[in-house]
């Protein structure tokens, strides 16, 4: 499959439902809503809700359903790095090529724009074309992979990792990925969850998915610290095990992510690919 084609083909649905979602600049109060778009538009790869859209195909349905759950990823995701990047927290200045929102508008402004963009997330996925139940399904889903016991849960063990004294290396390497599992891999197991209930699948398909989602965001996360482990501390299985077991690590995980696809049909090939693509992207 043509990864960069298939971006090309499905990015357009969920940026123009980010368009009509966030509100313009031209309404008060105006610097609130351009902090929120900073990091939208441009924005990244879009991984997330291209896992959403893939999901969907892989259950033989049309992406254009599963466009209200795309849309909230990517709002939660773009949330999460206005949030990280604050200087209470990772303190970053640069983000996409651009200055962070906080130093573009303010540190204030960034968090409240955070804000409003993790209340927008939930307010996409209430959609008229979407059943009730699906929809509330969904913001269940979301809500659980957000908050305490996912991603907040995951930065706040982030932001205080350190290796205990006489820490065995293996216990060492599970903490790690315990930070991973939550901070990182809980929001993109919810956008193939999310992907998987839209789309009407059986609640034994949708913690299948999940499942997958799970052991793919880990070993996305391993891929992305093993880019940057000339430079990387801290909360990283790079620093912990080196990097060629590091990586090892990862494909172990992508494996195992890809087998609980076996079942699914050659429709599924899009989403295995990206699964693929997210853990071997610039390696």
């Amino acid at each position: 499959m043509d990864v960069p084609g298939y971006f090309a083909e499905r990015i357009p649905l969920v940026d123009a439902r980010l368009a009509e979602l966030l509100p313009p600049v031209d309404r008060e109060p105006g610097a609130l809503h351009a902090a929120m778009r900073h990091l939208i538009f441009p924005g990244g790869k879009r991984l997330r809700p291209a896992l959403c859209f893939a999901t969907a195909e892989a259950l033989g349905r049309r992406p254009e359903l599963v466009v209200p759950a795309a849309a909230a990823v990517e709002l939660i995701h773009t949330y999460s790095l206005v949030h990280d990047d604050l200087p209470c927290m990772d303190d970053d200045a640069e983000r996409r090529g651009r200055p962070t929102v906080h130093i573009a508008f303010g540190e204030s402004t960034a968090v409240l724009a955070g804000d409003a963009l993790q209340a927008l997330a939930f307010q996409a996925l209430i959609d008229p074309a979407t059943p009730a139940d699906a929809s509330a399904a969904c913001v269940r889903e979301l809500a659980t992979a957000v908050g305490a016991a996912g991603l907040v849960g995951g930065q706040v063990d982030d932001l205080a990792f350190e290796r205990a004294a006489g820490e065995p290396a293996d216990a060492f390497a599970r903490r790690i990925e315990s930070v991973h599992r939550r901070k990182s891999a809980c929001l993109i197991a919810a956008a193939m969850a999310c992907g998987a209930r839209l789309a009407g699948a059986d609640g034994a398909r949708v913690g299948q998915l999940r499942t997958a989602g799970l052991e793919l965001g880990i070993a996305f996360q391993i891929a992305d610290d093993w880019l940057d482990r000339d430079e990387d501390e801290g909360c990283s299985l790079v620093v912990a095990s080196g990097a060629d077991a590091a990586l090892a690590r990862a494909e172990e995980l992508l494996a195992a992510a890809l087998a609980r696809l076996e079942d699914l049909a050659d429709a599924a090939e899009p989403l295995r690919e990206l699964m693929r693509f997210a853990v071997r992207r610039s390696i």
